[in-house]
């Protein structure tokens, strides 16, 4: 059922005073039909993609990197995955035709979670602790850069792999003392094994030195070219997405309900909450605008990742994102 496909149901709309039918624009999720996802079932049921003259089809996805190559081989012409995999993914596969267009979350969730009655609430109490972490793992893949930029002893830290059916049980039995995961998840999962939440400590990588962004809405290059003003839609749609999102989150995760009845609603409702707090809307977003970059903490990113990949060509941030697609000054959440 998460996998399931969505689709607005429009035909046709009038634009510039004659009738054109719709541009079709499916869209591949990262991730399944969870709280994070409520701004793109909200500009649906809303009718913000069919105000843009699109016909918006959602697919869930299976993991960060799922979206790149299908927007690259151009089966989808819009995705949403973690950026600093597409600048992998573009080293790799020099060329390829896909680029970010629409930053959304300004910080990547990528966070260690710990337990307070085990003596982890800042980076230096994890020396000489044990951290459980998936070796396939978002977050801690970011270890080298995290370990980088607070100067903690490293040799001090045992590393426990664990699973990620695992992760959050080891950490509630207490055999690890903290692990790596997506802030809003590694906490909500743990919490509902019956840690409480006051003894939950939540390290974001980001508040640490880490300058990488995270996931951006990715679009294929060779459709943006033939068709700009779709483009400009459909961000402009997820962005009052995003800001209906904000002032009503249980609205906001409703809109999923129809695509996941099995849904917990109550717990992707908290799920959207931490999201939106720890990964969209930040102090940086709040003051500069929503989508955008800023170059100067991009092009450091671009450094970061030295650390836990070797270029094959010398990086290049203009391949990665572009704004041309956006507002001057980005989209305004206020």
């Amino acid at each position: 059922m998460l996998h399931r496909t969505l689709t607005t149901a429009i035909g046709f709309t009038a634009l510039a005073g004659s009738l054109h039918a719709q541009t079709a624009m499916p869209f591949a999720l990262d991730w399944r039909f969870e709280g994070p996802s409520a701004p793109y079932f909200v500009a649906i049921e809303k009718g913000y993609f069919a105000e843009a003259g699109l016909s918006v089809e959602v697919t869930a996805g299976q993991g960060s990197l799922d979206a790149i190559p299908k927007v690259a081989t151009g089966a989808f012409p819009v995705g949403f995955a973690d950026i600093n995999s597409l600048i992998k993914f573009l080293d790799q596969n020099p060329g390829a035709p896909v680029i970010g267009a629409m930053m959304v979350y300004d910080k990547p969730p990528f966070a260690i979670v710990g337990r307070k009655s085990l003596g982890v609430e800042t980076p230096a109490d994890l020396e000489g602790k044990i951290l459980g972490a998936p070796p396939p793992d978002g977050a801690f893949a970011q270890w080298p850069i995290f370990v980088a930029e607070t100067g903690i002893d490293a040799s001090t830290i045992t590393i426990e792999p664990v699973g990620f059916p695992t992760r959050e049980p080891s950490l509630a039995e207490g055999t690890v003392h903290a692990v790596t995961g997506f802030s809003f998840t590694s906490f909500l999962s743990t919490a509902r094994l019956g840690v409480p939440e006051e003894d939950l400590s939540v390290i974001l990588m980001a508040d640490h030195g880490v300058d990488l962004y995270g996931n951006v809405i990715i679009v294929n290059t060779d459709f943006a070219e033939a068709n700009p003003d779709a483009v400009k839609g459909f961000l402009g749609a997820v962005a009052k997405g995003v800001i209906d999102t904000i002032a009503d989150p249980a609205a906001a995760v409703k809109a999923i309900e129809p695509f996941n009845p099995a849904m917990d609603l109550e717990l992707e409702q908290r799920r959207l909450e931490l999201a939106l707090r720890d990964t969209m809307v930040t102090d940086w977003v709040l003051e500069n605008g929503m989508g955008i970059i800023d170059a100067d903490r991009f092009a450091n990113s671009i450094e970061q990742i030295k650390l836990t990949y070797e270029y094959q060509t010398e990086p290049d941030a203009s391949l990665y994102f572009t704004d041309a697609f956006l507002p001057e000054g980005g989209f305004k959440l206020d």
